[in-house]
Formats: C-alpha cells, sequence, structure tokens
C-alpha cells in the first residue's frame, strides 16, 4: 500500500498546490457524495452503527489535528508554543462564531432547537447546513497541510497532506449518509436525498482551495493556519461529534469508534505521512 501511495504522491508532485489542494479535497467531497448513494437502496440507518460511525469520525479528526496539523506548526515554530496555541484558539472561537450566525440544526433534535440565527428555513436545510458548517474545517485543513509542503519547510510534506485527505474521506463516508437519511425520514424522495447528501461536502474543495491559496501567498502565517485548521476540526469534535453520538443510547460503541477513527489515522499518518 505505501509503494501505490508514494506512487500517488509522486503523481501530484511539481503540480500546482492550489491544484493539489483542489484535487485532494475533491476526493474528499467524492467520499461523502458516494456515502450518500446506500440512500437509493434503504431508508433505514441502524443507530449502533451510526453512532459509531460518528466516534469514529471524531477519532479520525482528533488524531489529524495533531499529527497532520499542530505537531508540524510546532516544529516550524521551532518548539515554541505561541502560534500553535493562538492558531488552535482562533480555530475555535471561528467556528464558534460561524456556529451561532448560520442556522442550523444537528441530527436527532427538533426544529425548535436549530442554532444561529433564527429562520424559517425547512428542518431539511437546517440538518444540511449543519454538516455543511462541519465539513467545512476538514476541507480548510487538508488545503492547509498542502499549501505548507508547497511553501517547501520540511515539517509538512505533500505526502502528509495527502494522509490527511485520505483519513478525512475515509471519515466523510458515513456524513453523507448522515445527510441523506434522516431527508429520507423527513419524506423527502430518493433522488434529492442523494443529491442533497453530496451537496453537504461541496464546501471542502471551495476551503481546500482558500486554505491552500492563503498560506502559499502568506507564508509567515503557517504555524498559526496549520494550528487553526486543527482548532476549528476539535472544536466540532467537542461540540457536534461526540455529543451527537452519544445523545441516544450507551457511549460503548462511539468510544470503541472514537478510539478505532483515531488508531486508524494515526497509522496512515505514521506509515505513510
Amino acid at each position: 500500500m505505501s509503494a501505490f501511495f508514494a506512487s500517488i504522491v509522486e503523481a501530484f508532485t511539481g503540480a500546482n498546490p492550489i491544484v493539489q489542494a483542489l484535487l485532494a479535497t475533491l476526493f474528499t467531497y467524492g467520499m461523502t457524495a458516494a456515502g450518500a448513494i446506500p440512500v437509493l437502496f434503504t431508508s433505514r440507518l441502524d443507530p449502533d452503527k451510526f453512532n459509531f460511525f460518528l466516534g469514529f469520525a471524531a477519532g479520525v479528526m482528533i488524531a489529524a489535528s495533531f499529527w497532520s496539523l499542530l505537531a508540524p506548526a510546532i516544529e516550524m515554530s521551532g518548539g515554541a508554543f505561541f502560534p500553535a496555541t493562538v492558531g488552535f484558539l482562533l480555530g475555535g472561537a471561528f467556528l464558534l462564531g460561524i456556529d451561532k450566525i448560520l442556522p442550523h440544526l444537528h441530527l436527532g433534535l427538533p426544529k425548535d432547537e436549530a442554532e444561529g440565527i433564527h429562520t424559517s428555513w425547512h428542518r431539511s436545510t437546517l440538518l444540511i447546513l449543519a454538516i455543511t458548517l462541519h465539513n467545512f474545517p476538514e476541507g480548510l485543513a487538508v488545503g492547509v497541510a498542502i499549501g505548507a509542503a508547497a511553501a517547501g519547510l520540511p515539517e509538512a510534506t505533500l505526502a502528509g497532506g495527502m494522509v490527511l485527505a485520505l483519513g478525512i474521506g475515509i471519515q466523510n463516508l458515513p456524513e453523507g449518509l448522515a445527510v441523506a437519511m434522516p431527508l429520507r425520514r423527513e419524506g423527502m424522495s430518493r433522488g434529492r436525498c442523494l443529491w442533497y447528501g453530496q451537496l453537504s461536502g461541496i464546501v471542502e474543495p471551495v476551503a481546500g482551495v482558500l486554505g491552500a491559496a492563503t498560506v502559499v501567498v502568506c507564508r509567515p502565517i503557517l504555524p498559526y493556519a496549520l494550528a487553526f485548521a486543527a482548532g476549528a476540526m476539535i472544536f466540532v469534535v467537542a461540540e457536534e461529534l461526540i455529543p451527537e453520538s452519544q445523545r441516544k443510547g450507551g457511549t460503548d460503541l462511539p468510544t470503541i469508534g472514537v478510539m478505532t477513527g483515531f488508531a486508524i489515522m494515526m497509522a496512515l499518518d505514521v506509515a505513510l505521512g
């Protein structure tokens, strides 16, 4: 597998970093779209399996935040904690601000518990926006990691950015279903459920290109940008993924999901990155 992955990285080497970020995040978007496909054949997902997948996504994002983002940010700063700490907290604060403004509804909650600015939008729209908000920091993280590699710093590599995209792509599979299935239960047609399931991931290429372009143009902010992306992802994990995975049912399967996702992302980063 490492040889196959190395050949993919080699094929990307030399390309414009903006193009690299776009292609990598198109992959993560494609995995979201693929994850929504089962809605064409079923309208029910076992709650225990769904909670496991939410925990799995949380574990991947926690591991990616450290190995792919925070650790390189600290190394770039010569071991100093200030840039990574500031960037990390700013990333969380940014997502908190968006969370307070953007109308959205977390899975399994009634419409009157929607967050953000009050609106008369349909429940289905609010559900889609919740996953879209979740996907933004993922795309941003991939773009920033690839942009950092393009800056030529030894602490950041293209292989590391591609590993991050691979890990996020894997955990995006259940996310497409996380949008599509609730919409199906709302009475929406299978085709529209698939459409909106994949649409929730389209923000990732946008965020990826934005992140790569920012760090390529503004190299001095690299440590802050990497930590910013990590803080945004950890905010999503703590505010959304883990609470939702444990909202209904026991805590064992979601916790096993977190451990599994973390272990897989850690192994991918160490083995391939």
